[in-house]
């Protein structure tokens, strides 16, 4: 079976994912850089896991990274709404910047659950990174808190995409490129 032969279409090349990525360390690395603080970096896996990889190479300050685990989507293409998390982070976020690295801000449900989430752990400011954001589907508004800031990838169109992480049925995450997965696939 050939992955690409279920792609519709491509949307960012892998050329233009790491353009961005490496536009987005260094917007970060400059605005953490006069501060004296050393953020927390948090994937949220398994979709933000190569993106995770990627720019915290690219981000040229002390950080720690962990990982978090929130389950919304299922096997499905829609979110239930409901996030959970299904595993926790070990390292102690309190008082400290968190940075989530997202692959996908689609509702909104679970960025704003993982936010509540970090400041029940006392982060004291928490900022999102992603590398796509879908606004069209926004159903959940949050809020940084503190000094968050927002960094978004690029603004994504309402299709069901996949790849450089972001899965169907656990499928298509090493495609190098994100591209839309032919409705014939998921239907």
């Amino acid at each position: 079976m050939d992955l690409n032969d279920h792609i519709e279409k491509i949307l960012w090349t892998e050329l233009q994912i790491s353009e961005r990525v490496s536009e987005l360390g260094s917007q970060i690395t400059q605005e953490f850089k006069a501060g004296n603080v050393v953020p927390v970096v948090v994937g949220v896996a398994t979709g933000a896991f190569l993106f995770l990889a990627d720019l915290v190479r690219k981000i040229h300050l002390p950080i720690n990274v962990d990982f978090i685990r929130v389950e919304s989507y299922g096997s499905g293409t829609v979110s239930s709404g409901q996030p959970r998390i299904s595993f926790e982070l070990k390292v102690d976020v309190r008082e400290k910047h968190v940075i989530l690295v997202e692959d996908i801000v689609d509702t909104g449900s679970t960025l704003s659950c993982l936010i509540e989430y970090m400041k029940s752990k006392g982060a004291s400011s928490i900022s999102v990174c992603t590398l796509l954001d879908k606004p069209a589907r926004r159903k959940v508004h949050f809020e940084l808190v503190g000094e968050g800031k927002y960094y978004c990838g690029f603004e994504c169109p309402d299709y069901f995409v996949v790849g450089y992480g972001l899965d169907f049925a656990e499928l298509y995450r090493n495609l190098p490129y994100v591209g839309v997965l032919k409705p014939e696939i998921y239907e």
